[in-house]
């Protein structure tokens, strides 16, 4: 039977294989600039002993250390998924809630209920924190995707456009004066 643990600092190695499986399925194959540093620089893992539970227990979060991993292993006992993701807030109901920065099965592992047991491993911390949400973007020509993640009751924020800033632009904005 599949597990879901969170990651530990030993698994940054599978965490970025796991990255770049799914930049190269999203035909963005060299857009990965983590390293296995860097995802340790900036997760929060669990200890090396850790059992698996719905509720993290891991390093805490901080603003250098701001996601957790979620790892699928199966039952041979190899990690063919992942899900990435952070903390986020609701100001409209303060609460908290969970943001999935990314979700990944291996192809080879797709259609055996991996996907929903991820997702439903991480609606069950948002179930017993409180929290309110849990909510992900999909690229739009990601048909598969968008209707299995319908499939198990998610709705499309059609009224909402996804908005960012980052490399020069983000360092223009930090440097706006008065």
């Amino acid at each position: 039977m599949a597990t879901i643990r969170h990651a530990r600092r030993e698994d940054a190695p599978v965490i970025l294989e796991l990255i770049q499986e799914l930049a190269d399925y999203e035909r963005e194959p060299d857009a990965v600039k983590a390293t296995v540093q860097s995802l340790q620089d900036t997760i929060a893992f669990a200890p090396a002993d850790a059992e698996p539970s719905h509720l993290p227990v891991t390093e805490p979060t901080s603003p250098t250390r701001p996601a957790r991993c979620l790892l699928l292993i199966s039952p041979e006992g190899v990690a063919v998924g992942m899900a990435l993701y952070f903390y986020n807030y609701s100001t409209w109901r303060s609460r908290a809630g969970i943001y999935l920065e990314d979700l990944y099965v291996r192809p080879t592992e797709r259609g055996s209920g991996y996907g929903k047991k991820l997702l439903s491993a991480l609606a069950k911390q948002v179930v017993a924190t409180g929290g309110h949400r849990l909510e992900w973007v999909v690229l739009k020509w990601n048909e598969p995707s968008i209707k299995f993640y319908e499939s198990i009751g998610a709705q499309a924020m059609n009224d909402w456009v996804g908005m960012r800033v980052d490399g020069e632009g983000l360092t223009k904005l930090a440097n706006l004066t008065d």
